[in-house]
């Protein structure tokens, strides 16, 4: 008789250990330029997971980088972040991609040109698509800068990793991307349109 409180107290520790183990996550998309970029950005958040670089808003199967760059394949340079909703909200998110784009201009990011830098929300659920915009009313409301906001927030399709040499750019060339952001003038802009960070 005294086995089975042991067996239930082990069952429930098996059980507690997998609701750790199985916390939920949830996923979120942006497009604000440079890839690397924005998953140097959004990796900062505490609470988010992991950020992957890719592309998002075309139709062909496995783009490659040579064939979005080209600009001419619909796709735009995105992260796809998986993060712990109780540790960082989706408006945590937001207002981290907000403020770390420049919403006033389509078809580029700071020295990047073309469709492929072109800045978007690409929302994942109704609830999502409900607080992108709210997001995008008060920031609208509340801009520091006088140019009209443009950003558009767009239904979330096929995301595809970019290659491997992508992922995690400004960790594994960190002098390469400090030169590729200086000199692209980056964080000059930022700090013109949203004040100091």
């Amino acid at each position: 008789m005294k086995r089975i409180p042991a067996l239930l107290f082990a069952t429930a520790l098996l059980a507690s250990a997998a609701q750790t183990v199985a916390a939920p996550t949830a996923k979120a998309t942006f497009a604000g330029g440079c890839f690397w970029c924005m998953e140097e950005a959004m990796e900062k958040v505490p609470g988010v997971i992991s950020a992957t670089s890719g592309y998002i808003g075309g139709s062909s199967k496995n783009p490659t980088y040579e064939q979005v760059s080209s600009g001419g394949t619909g796709y735009v340079e995105a992260v796809e972040v998986v993060f712990d909703p109780g540790k960082v909200s989706y408006e945590t998110l937001l207002d981290a991609f907000w403020k770390n784009h420049d919403p006033t201009v389509n078809n580029r990011q700071f020295c990047d040109v073309g469709t492929q830098y072109r800045p978007a929300i690409f929302y994942h659920d109704d609830e999502q698509r409900r607080l992108a915009e709210a997001s995008k009313a008060k920031i609208i409301q509340t801009k520091p800068f006088a140019q009209a906001v443009q950003t558009p927030i767009e239904k979330a399709g096929m995301f595809w990793p970019a290659e491997s040499y992508h992922q995690d750019y400004y960790k594994k060339n960190p002098a390469r991307y400090a030169f590729y952001v200086q000199g692209c003038g980056r964080y000059r802009r930022l700090e013109a349109l949203w004040g100091k960070r």
